[in-house]
């Protein structure tokens, strides 16, 4: 037999709760028969498969109301425990499906409802609904089997559907294997492959670096609060402080190095590390506040230090707090640049840890996703 299009928004058991079913039919047989509409199973799918399992030959008879959607709803809310998200899932599948769908008997045409519509109906916001459409169209089947079942929230489900297929299952396996939250699966697959890559040394030395690390916060954010594990993955500050910079650069050199106020202190020791002193700092007022661990942040710091002589080319004294407003996750505004090329004209340069397009004259090494984890590209000219 085959299944009504409105039976199928709903996902069928699977596990325990399916066994338990088949045992329930073989000792007990079908107490309630299967519910056909327009020659399909409109409720009882699983009850039918439960009778081909058990080898019981399944009971129906005809649907005869004349709303077969609400039915079909209001019977699995009724008989299914289920949260939020799995609702969201449901309600995304309803809003998808094709308009003119035979309602009734007599063959009267409906539409397909709206997100905001099957939003309404599965007591769930458009907004759930949106993430769960976006599971749907980009999510592996694991992904989408996780949500439906409740193992993953759709909200999150939905952040983990932009990674690799290969990085969503994994997540997956990780959270039905290790028992561990969704949240710190996905942050521990994400950040898996980090401690596995390494920076290219380069060819020469270099008088200026830039470098704005991928520093690991370590007291974890919720979800949507900004943790930086959520937009790419961190590096534990041992392994920031080991990459041998100071074997990279001359002897009279400079350091500009990003931090935030919760790393403020540890940046030291990279400083330290990398075989710098500090001097002194920008400030990057970006003008919009966000979420902070003991108050709003609104600002970074940009760390000035050298090693041996190596004072500004150019005396001119800048601001030291820079008003620019915040555009992409972890983008630095391109006036850091200016002030740095102002300041140090001559000599080689180069940038660590570098994201996006990277900056004429600049030499950059940059970290792209590869099957096999994260790895360092060779050495390139900015364009």
């Amino acid at each position: 037999m085959k299944f009504h299009p409105f039976a199928d928004v709903f996902p069928l058991l699977e596990g325990n709760e399916f066994e338990t079913l088949v045992e329930d039919v073989k000792v007990n047989g079908l107490i309630v028969p299967i519910v056909m509409h327009e020659g399909k199973i409109l409720d009882g799918r699983n009850r039918y498969r439960a009778c081909m399992e058990a080898g019981v030959e399944p009971s129906t008879r005809d649907y005869d109301g004349n709303d077969p959607l609400s039915y079909v709803i209001s019977l699995n809310l009724q008989r299914r425990h289920m949260n939020e998200s799995q609702r969201a899932m449901v309600a995304a599948r309803l809003a998808t499906l094709k308009d003119g769908q035979r309602s009734d008997r007599q063959g009267a045409q409906i539409c397909a409802p709206t997100q905001e519509d099957a939003a309404d109906l599965l007591n769930v916001s458009r907004r759930s609904v949106q993430s769960a459409r976006v599971v749907l169209d980009k999510g592996t089947s694991e992904l989408v089997r996780a949500a439906e079942q409740g193992k993953v929230p759709v909200s999150l489900a939905e952040k983990i559907a932009a990674a690799d297929p290969d990085v969503q299952d994994a997540v997956v396996r990780r959270i039905e294997t290790e028992e561990i939250r969704p949240l710190e699966a996905f942050r521990i697959e994400k950040g898996i492959k980090v401690q596995q890559r390494r920076l290219l040394e380069p060819t020469g030395k270099y008088r200026v670096v830039y470098a704005d690390p991928p520093w690991d916060y370590g007291n974890p954010m919720p979800l949507g609060f900004g943790d930086a594990r959520d937009h790419y993955p961190t590096m534990p500050l041992e392994d920031i402080c080991a990459l041998p910079v100071k074997d990279w650069v001359e002897d009279d050199a400079v350091l500009f190095l990003w931090t935030t106020s919760p790393n403020l202190e540890k940046s030291f020791a990279v400083v330290n590390a990398w075989g710098f002193e500090y001097k002194a700092n920008f400030v990057w007022d970006k003008e919009r506040q966000v979420m902070g661990h003991y108050n709003g942040v609104a600002h970074e710091f940009l760390l000035i230090c050298t090693r041996g002589n190596c004072t500004p080319d150019v005396r001119k004294l800048f601001y030291s707090v820079v008003r620019e407003k915040r555009t992409e996750r972890s983008k630095k505004p391109a006036v850091f640049y200016d002030i740095i090329e102002t300041l140090y004209p001559h000599g080689t340069r180069l940038e660590l840890f570098q994201r996006g397009a990277g900056r004429k004259g600049w030499e950059c090494y940059e970290l792209e996703s590869t099957d096999d984890g994260f790895r360092s590209v060779d050495k390139k000219e900015a364009a």
